[in-house]
Formats: structure tokens, sequence, C-alpha cells
């Protein structure tokens, strides 16, 4: 990691992780948990959205898809408030690069 990195954290970072007196299951662990599982069950609806035989299925896995990603999402909050989800920032040329590599990319397409 770059020593100039900054990390990027929730707000209650300063309460650390929770303390492990054995191996006892705490909360971070079971949302943590609770977040690989919607990330798999987002999988597996992504495929049943994009195999759908007709469009009433359709619409009903891209909504049971959409319910699935918020979850996810809000899942994904809590445990960067909690200050048990790091992200690092990404320094600004970095994130520049990226999004001219793929206007780049997008540009390729006829269908824009």
């Amino acid at each position: 990691m770059n020593p100039n990195q900054q990390n990027i954290i929730g707000p209650e970072r300063s309460t650390g992780l929770p303390q492990v007196k054995g191996p006892e299951i705490n909360d971070r662990d079971i949302i943590n948990d609770m977040l690989a599982m919607e990330k798999y069950m987002a999988a597996g609806y992504n495929t049943a959205v994009n195999e759908a035989s007709n469009q009433q299925l359709f619409d009903i896995q891209l909504q049971l898809l959409n319910e699935v990603h918020r979850a996810q999402r809000d899942l994904f909050n809590l445990m960067h408030q909690k200050g048990w989800y790091k992200l690092e920032a990404a320094e600004q040329n970095k994130v520049t690069q990226k999004a001219q590599q793929f206007a780049n990319y997008r540009s390729q397409f006829p269908y824009q």
C-alpha cells in the first residue's frame, strides 16, 4: 500500500473491531456472512434474469435482483459505518485515467 494512500473509513471507526472473547460469532461475522450471501444471490438472480424465458418471469426476477442489490448495499453501508469494511481512496489521476479508458471503450460501440 502506498504510504500516502488515504483510507476511507466509516464514522464509528474509532470504536474498532468487536472484541473477540472466544469462538463465538460476533456482529461483524454475522453481517459479513449476510453480505456474502447477498452477493451470491445477486450472481444467481443475474443469471436467472439473463435467461428468463418470458417477460413476466424476467420482470419478477429483475425485481428480486434489484431487492438483493439494495440489501447488499445496506449491509455494505452498515459495515462501512461501523468501520468493518475498509476502503482506500483512489488517487485523482487514477480515477481520471480509468474514466478515460472506459470512455474510449464505449466510443468503440456503434450503439451509443
